[in-house]
């Protein structure tokens, strides 16, 4: 199976292939995760990266500026075999995952998905779809899954939001992640009744959620409250056989 490698109009996207080209990906992650927020102090954010004990085991995606190779985007790949490898994934320090132990097909944890501020638009947006589905075309994979992040703590700029998803998109019960971590808002239960406004509800839906939700994912029943990235996350799951084929049409002609 060849590397990765695509090229549509301002910019190309590979596989990080050396060391410094992770090294790369970790200091973008870094200026938009960390550099000027108010987080936990480590190590390895002291030195201007963003990096942890799952970054060797995954593929890291690159989406580079052809004209000037800056980088511009990255997310990190987590391949596993089955889902009775779930609880190596980063999702599983945050969600009890036991019911997708039983999930018999290949899958990949996407995680630590960036773009650089200055190039925050549709086209890096699609690109980014684009370069994922080849890489589940290619391997088969049968489940994608991850977190989706919103900035900040506070959970009710996202009660439209997350009444939304206790609405319309939350997992079937065979797969519904249980609470793990010490902190979470439970918006299925607390939100049960609330009617979501549409209009405040996409406004404040993070892009790549939007993303997995137009394609027919699923998310758990409750956000997880990370003090120390200060973000809400949500665990977001597609199954790839259940995207409408139409969908997949578009994704494989970007």
């Amino acid at each position: 199976m060849g590397p990765l490698r695509l090229i549509r109009g301002r910019y190309a996207v590979r596989l990080a292939e050396t060391k410094d080209d992770v090294r790369a990906a970790q200091k973008l992650r870094h200026d938009v995760f960390i550099a000027g927020r108010e987080v936990a102090s480590s190590e390895t954010r002291s030195a201007g990266l963003d990096a942890d004990d799952i970054d060797p085991l995954c593929d890291h995606v690159l989406i580079e500026e052809r004209k000037s190779g800056q980088l511009i985007c990255c997310f990190r790949l987590l391949p596993l075999e089955n889902g009775e490898q779930i609880d190596r994934s980063y999702s599983a320090r945050y969600y009890e995952l036991s019911s997708l132990r039983e999930f018999d097909g290949p899958m990949v944890e996407m995680g630590r998905f960036c773009i650089d501020p200055e190039h925050r638009n549709a086209d890096v947006l699609r690109f980014a779809w684009a370069a994922m589905s080849r890489y589940v075309d290619e391997r088969g994979v049968e489940l994608l899954f991850g977190c989706s992040s919103f900035e900040g703590n506070d959970t009710e700029a996202y009660a439209d939001v997350f009444a939304m998803l206790t609405e319309k998109h939350l997992a079937p019960k065979r797969w519904l992640p249980r609470v793990k971590a010490p902190y979470v808002f439970r918006f299925a239960k607390k939100l049960r009744l609330r009617r979501p406004d549409p209009v405040k509800a996409m406004r404040g839906m993070p892009p790549l959620l939007r993303g997995y939700l137009s394609l027919g994912g699923w998310v758990s029943d409750h956000a997880v409250i990370d003090k120390d990235l200060n973000t809400l996350h949500v665990f977001t799951g597609l199954e790839v056989k259940r995207v409408p084929s139409s969908k997949v049409r578009l994704l494989r002609q970007a």
